[in-house]
């Protein structure tokens, strides 16, 4: 018996080829009551569609605009796409790797495709992202740091009954549901493992002043810098902004002080790494006559010399579990999950100088 065609669905619901094919493609150019007609003779003759033919007719539709509707199809509000969105900026970079990798393991064997926003590049993220849904109405999206403590975001994917989902720091202040991390506890625990190697003066590269997961960790450092009574005042503290060049800046500040740190906290990978060039450049020797700490784990860590001791930021499972959260339907209100970071202990660290 030979195989339907659309022409043959087209025939049997008594609509045009082209209506079919608006049916197939999740057209909004029609109305419920045509839609519903279509699909139920598509699913009564077993009508597959050519996959080739699919996409062809979707690369046709995307590229030029559409045919206005008949008189029988009436305008409708367009569908939600099969598609989860990682919403993320330039600064998102070192993690994005990983993100990617957690998103894709989630969305492997569903219905579901990833597709990805920059977002914040050359114009406002906010007018990027509103963009971005509005073309492709992705079923739902995660916003990753820095996009993820913009509050108005996450509120610009409600208003378009978009669900989102954000990476975040436990208690960072973000709107509504995150998948988060434990920044400030794991901060503590790395000052204390400091502390453990007899470091009492231990200098800090803070982050933005505006992010509320560079926050998270300077807290974590100033709780254990208490906890032990230790000092703490502005003179071990340098400000970063999360790029390599600021954390060269910060250690070229805090290896002048007197008497000198001997050790410092970055709140990121990036910083740490600039921190070591910093010292390189002051013949100061890792770790012998200085530790290094960064944060998140990132692959630049495991590439320095001496590899990197940090925080490791369990961010591929974070998206995973977003993107699993994102693609269940049946799961209306997406719950907070929590995640410890794990310390990763390398060459960066040593006893403290005698």
């Amino acid at each position: 018996m030979a195989k339907p065609t659309i022409n043959d669905v087209a025939r049997v619901a008594g609509v045009s080829k082209k209506t079919v094919s608006r049916v197939i493609n999740q057209s909004p150019l029609l109305n419920e009551a045509t839609r519903a007609r279509v699909e139920q003779v598509i699913a009564d003759l077993g009508y597959v569609p050519d996959p080739q033919a699919r996409a062809l007719a979707l690369r046709r539709n995307v590229a030029a605009p559409a045919a206005p509707p008949r008189d029988d199809e009436a305008v409708a509000p367009a569908p939600r796409t099969r598609l989860i969105a990682l919403a993320y900026d330039s600064a998102s970079a070192p993690l994005l790797a990983d993100v990617q990798h957690g998103m894709l393991a989630a969305l492997a064997g569903s219905d579901f495709a990833l597709a990805l926003c920059l977002a914040g590049a050359e114009r406002d993220a906010e007018d990027q992202l509103r963009d971005f849904l509005e073309r492709h109405r992705p079923a739902g999206v995660l916003l990753v740091p820095p996009l993820s403590e913009i509050r108005r975001l996450g509120k610009l994917c409600e208003e378009l009954g978009c669900r989102c989902l954000a990476l975040a720091a436990e208690d960072a202040g973000t709107d509504g549901q995150v998948v988060a991390s434990s920044d400030r506890e794991a901060a503590a625990r790395a000052i204390d493992y400091l502390i453990s190697l007899g470091h009492e003066r231990i200098g800090m590269v803070t982050g933005p002043d505006d992010s509320r997961l560079a926050q998270q960790r300077e807290l974590g450092y100033l709780d254990a810098m208490a906890d032990h009574d230790l000092d703490r005042g502005p003179a071990l503290i340098a400000n970063g902004d999360h790029s390599f060049q600021s954390g060269f800046d910060a250690g070229q500040l805090l290896l002048e002080v007197s008497p000198r740190p001997t050790a410092i906290f970055a709140g990121n990978d990036e910083m740490a790494a600039g921190v070591l060039h910093a010292a390189a450049q002051k013949g100061i020797k890792v770790p012998e006559a200085l530790s290094v700490v960064g944060f998140d784990d990132t692959p630049i860590a495991a590439r320095l010399c001496p590899q990197l001791t940090t925080v490791r930021v369990p961010v591929a499972e974070m998206a995973e579990a977003a993107a699993r959260q994102l693609i269940d339907s049946e799961q209306a209100e997406p719950q907070q999950r929590i995640f410890a970071p794990e310390f990763v202990a390398r060459g960066s660290t040593g006893p403290c100088p005698t």
